[in-house]
Order: C-alpha cells, then sequence, then structure tokens
C-alpha cells in the first residue's frame, strides 16, 4: 500500500487518540472487546458503562456521533438475528407487550446486541483514528505472523482496486441502456462477474510479477521500527484496564 493511501473509513484528525501509536490501540481495543465479553449478561449496568467509556474516547478523538451511529449500521444482519432469539429460544416464557417470548431468548438477545454493538462501536473507533496503513504497521509491530500481514494489505489494497473495478463496468452497462429489473438480465450480470473475476485475476498476475522483479521474495521487512514510550502505553491501556474493572465488578456485585 503506498504511503498516500488512506481509506474511506480514516476520520483525519490531530486528537490525543490519533496520535497513539498503532499497535498500542490495537492492544487497547483487543482488550476492551475480551472484557467486554467477560462481562455477564445479567450486569445491565456495566455495559452502559462501557458504552460510556466508547463515548469518551470518541469525544475525545472528535469523531462526531452521527458518524459512530451510521457506521454501526454494519451491524444490522445481528441485530435482525437477535431479534428472532426471543420466539425461537426455547424455555420459560413471559409476555411482553402482550406477546410471548422465551425468557433464556430475551437474555441472549441482550447479550448479543449489548456486547456486538460496543464490539463494532471500538473496531468503528479504532479505523476512524488509525489509517489502515498505520493498522498494518502495527501488526508488524506486534509480530503478527509476516504473511498474514501481507494478505491484509493486499485485500484492503485490492479491495478498492476492484470495488472501482465494479463501478466502471456499472457504468459501462448503464451507457449501453442495460437495467438489471428481472431474472432474464441474471446472465448478463453472470458473464460481468466472470469478466471481473478475469481482470482482477490477471491484474493480481501484473503485481506479483512487478514485485518479484524488483526483489520481493515472498517477505516484506519490518517498515516501522518505532516502538511507543511508557506514557504512551498508559494512555492506551486506560480504556481496557477500566473496562476490565467494570467487568471484575460485574461478576462481583
Amino acid at each position: 500500500m503506498g504511503a498516500g493511501h488512506v481509506h474511506r473509513l480514516y476520520r483525519h484528525g490531530d486528537s490525543p487518540v490519533h496520535a497513539l501509536p498503532p499497535h498500542t490501540k490495537l492492544v487497547a481495543a483487543l482488550g476492551f472487546v475480551v472484557a467486554v465479553v467477560s462481562t455477564p449478561r445479567e450486569a445491565v449496568w456495566a455495559f452502559a458503562l462501557h458504552a460510556a467509556l466508547l463515548a469518551a474516547v470518541a469525544a475525545t478523538a472528535r469523531v462526531p456521533a452521527g458518524l459512530l451511529l451510521r457506521r454501526l449500521l454494519v451491524e444490522v444482519p445481528f441485530v435482525a438475528f437477535a431479534l428472532l432469539m426471543p420466539f425461537v429460544v426455547p424455555g420459560e416464557r413471559t409476555e411482553v407487550l402482550g406477546i410471548s417470548v422465551s425468557v433464556p431468548g430475551l437474555w441472549g438477545a441482550w447479550n448479543v446486541l449489548a456486547k456486538g454493538t460496543l464490539g463494532v462501536a471500538a473496531s468503528v473507533l479504532l479505523a476512524a483514528t488509525t489509517e489502515l496503513r498505520a493498522l498494518l504497521l502495527g501488526l508488524q509491530r506486534l509480530r503478527l505472523p509476516p504473511l498474514l500481514v501481507q494478505i491484509a494489505s493486499f485485500m484492503i489494497r485490492y479491495g478498492d482496486v476492484v470495488t472501482d473495478e465494479m463501478r466502471r463496468m456499472s457504468v459501462a452497462r448503464r451507457s449501453r441502456g442495460f437495467e438489471a429489473r428481472g431474472v432474464r438480465h441474471w446472465g448478463v450480470l453472470a458473464k460481468s462477474a466472470g469478466a471481473l473475476f478475469i481482470r482482477s485475476y490477471e491484474r493480481g498476475e501484473r503485481v506479483h510479477l512487478a514485485m518479484v522483479s524488483r526483489g520481493y521474495t515472498g517477505t516484506v521487512p519490518v517498515l516501522d521500527e518505532t516502538a511507543a514510550t511508557r506514557a504512551q502505553w498508559a494512555r492506551a491501556a486506560v480504556l481496557p484496564l477500566t473496562a476490565l474493572l467494570i467487568c471484575l465488578l460485574g461478576r462481583t456485585l
């Protein structure tokens, strides 16, 4: 990925959260998610505190609430699944607004919604305050297997490339008067998908040959050896440690 490639998920800023090294933010986000997942579902108040922690991070990073809420829409399929649980999970029944629902299903739905929403929100804040290239450098710094880092790098880079190719093909079809309106047009869409696969495969071959001609041997050197200071680690640790404290209180109270 080029140094100038900035993904649309990233929101430029100069906040204290933006300034933290990427590997410290990765560890902080992972620690927060683990603490949230470990929190008992019955401790409803604890999830409210977890949400307040993320709200404080968003305010510090100057990420607008509207932007955060819009990006949370990605979890809509999980919300739909959770809303079905009170009706399909067996167990003790109760009535809510005159509708018979399962008590274990209600708790299960709450568990999925609360923990899933907090996890997605943490990921959204991480992406909004850290460039994707910096995240890859952070993974390198954390000694993730190099092959996985390379796969993630290519996936991010060529996800945008393939998306742009799809957009150009769609414009070309519309410029020729084509509009998919029914089953009889599926053949054209299938041929387009096949052409997209071939173009992507050929582009990948060309890129690989170009890399090999420049000395690529299957490994990418670590591009960032800058270590985080103790103060930076301490600032990043505030979120997961506070979440861990809330989790422990939720288990004991």
